[in-house]
């Protein structure tokens, strides 16, 4: 089946949900709408729409100029099987003790490995990303520095990839969290996956504002991978759920923001005892003092 693309840009968060809102209302409809912030510092946000019909060119360069956004740009996509082409070209990915594999892949995950189970079909939180795969190499050194996580939470969760290697390795249930109830979803899917059901419990919540988790804290290891600006938002929230020497692991941010989320962690009274840059993304890990 042959699909289209219709991708534009504009400036501010309100702005992009509400043209998201309005090309629901297109004729031909949209199957759907995405909204994301670009993660270059730019301050835009990308708004696409994808449609089994062609779209209408005129109602979009006039939804366009009415919502102040870029043209959009249409793009015809190949008849292809994304699923099937992601296995092709999603390999496992290795991060110290971790083994990160779709189960077109479960013939080769080694005997002496912490495996994790993340199908292709949920391409973010793989491990292939350089975000995802520096904070499991962050939690692999701590816990090779002897590091035992008795209190954890994954703030911002997505697959759960993240809590599930924790709960892997240490004996206490994990806490994970999303603000998206269908990212919740997925990963109590993957927790059901890797037979991790009661050791990984998945909420919905922005930040920490669920009564679980603050009944919880205080944590001494918090993951959270999310973007330069919740990261920065969150510092005073995640100091005050931490407990004295506990640890984040954060990432999400491009090595050039690296510095502007140390700041705001130090300044909430955290040392950095690591950084590592893998490709353009940096993952810090933080100590709480």
């Amino acid at each position: 089946m042959t699909t289209f693309t219709a991708l534009t840009t504009l400036t501010g968060k309100d702005q992009a949900y509400a043209l998201a809102d309005a090309l629901e209302n297109l004729d031909p409809e949209p199957t759907g709408v995405g909204v994301f912030e670009l993660e270059d510092g730019s301050g835009l946000w990308e708004i696409g729409a994808y449609f089994i019909e062609t779209p209408d060119d005129v109602a979009l360069t006039l939804m366009a100029a009415a919502f102040g956004a870029n043209p959009f740009v249409v793009s015809e996509l190949p008849d292809t099987d994304w699923v099937a082409k992601v296995r092709r070209e999603l390999s496992p990915v290795e991060a110290g003790r971790f083994f990160v594999y779709g189960s077109h892949d479960a013939d080769k995950v080694p005997a002496d490995c912490e495996p994790l189970l993340i199908e292709a079909a949920m391409a973010f939180g793989t491990g292939h990303h350089g975000t995802t795969l520096g904070c499991l190499k962050a939690l692999d050194r701590l816990a090779n520095q002897g590091v035992v996580g008795q209190n954890v939470a994954d703030i911002g969760c997505g697959t759960a990839v993240l809590a599930m290697a924790a709960a892997r390795i240490w004996p206490n249930p994990v806490l994970a969290s999303d603000i998206d109830q269908v990212a919740v979803d997925v990963a109590n899917a993957n927790v059901a996956a890797n037979d991790l059901t009661g050791r990984v419990l998945c909420l919905e919540a922005a930040g920490f504002e669920n009564d679980q988790l603050k009944s919880a804290a205080p944590f001494d290891l918090v993951f959270a991978n999310i973007l330069k600006g919740p990261l920065i938002e969150l510092a005073p929230d995640m100091a005050q759920h931490t407990q004295s020497q506990g640890y984040a692991i954060l990432s999400g941010l491009l090595v050039e923001q690296a510095p502007d989320v140390t700041a705001a962690y130090q300044a909430a009274g955290y040392d950095l005892i690591h950084r590592e840059d893998i490709g353009e993304w940096s993952t810090l890990t933080l100590q709480k003092q």
